[in-house]
């Protein structure tokens, strides 16, 4: 399946499939409900442009490798070339915001972990990065006042609020980029609010952000 980079219009961006920087536990909360320490400066992995396939299209979800969990994240389309930037270059890098499921293996990760390993299989795996399309950025009034939701099968999953971060956007931008060259077709997520929690197929998900944005998807 070919995923290709598209505004709300459904118009093309233009922009090739990059990778995907994630921030691990940049919601406290989050950080809590899974009881993990809370960093002290953003945590990075990454995921390569073969996770990436349409939020609005049903996904799969692996089999036969224990609970995959869904984490809802607002998403940050790169359109420029950004390396060592300072906040003003990360905003006018920005091309697109929108939301992405960081779908994670979490009894492997959870393995993982304990071995010291690192979380690739469990984070980067073919099919982790259901992605929307995206808004322009004139359309976002505030980077830091944006809702998150999540609904599963009608329940209200996760209900956050891009201000909670524990990293901002822009800063956040910045410090990737000082050790990630971020190319045009790169992918920024943002990190999950609380709320996490195991999918299955046959569920049905409500993705939102703000009153940018509302996805009605599927797992199979």
């Amino acid at each position: 399946m070919q995923y290709t980079h598209r505004f709300k219009d459904n118009s093309e961006t233009g922009l090739p499939l990059g990778k995907v920087v994630c921030v691990g536990r940049n919601y406290a909360d989050h950080a809590a409900e899974l009881n993990n320490p809370i960093p002290t400066e953003p945590m990075l992995f990454i995921k390569p442009a073969s996770s990436v396939v349409p939020l609005e299209q049903p996904f799969v979800v692996p089999q036969g490798l224990g609970s995959v969990h869904f984490e809802t994240e607002m998403s940050i389309l790169i359109g420029e070339r950004l390396q060592h930037t300072d906040l003003s270059a990360a905003r006018a890098g920005i091309a697109g915001v929108g939301l992405a499921l960081d779908l994670t293996l979490r009894d492997m990760q959870d393995q993982l972990k304990k071995k010291g390993l690192p979380w690739e299989k469990a984070k980067a795996f073919d099919g982790a990065c259901p992605m929307s399309v995206f808004v322009k950025p004139d359309q976002v009034a505030d980077l830091q006042a944006q809702q998150i939701r999540l609904t599963v099968n009608g329940d209200l999953r996760q209900d956050g609020n891009s201000r909670q971060m524990l990293n901002q956007v822009l800063p956040l931008i910045s410090y990737i980029s000082s050790f990630f060259t971020l190319e045009p077709g790169d992918v920024v997520l943002t990190g999950t609010p609380a709320g996490v929690g195991p999918v299955q197929a046959g569920d049905q998900l409500v993705v939102e952000l703000s009153d940018l944005l509302s996805v009605e998807t599927s797992a199979q």
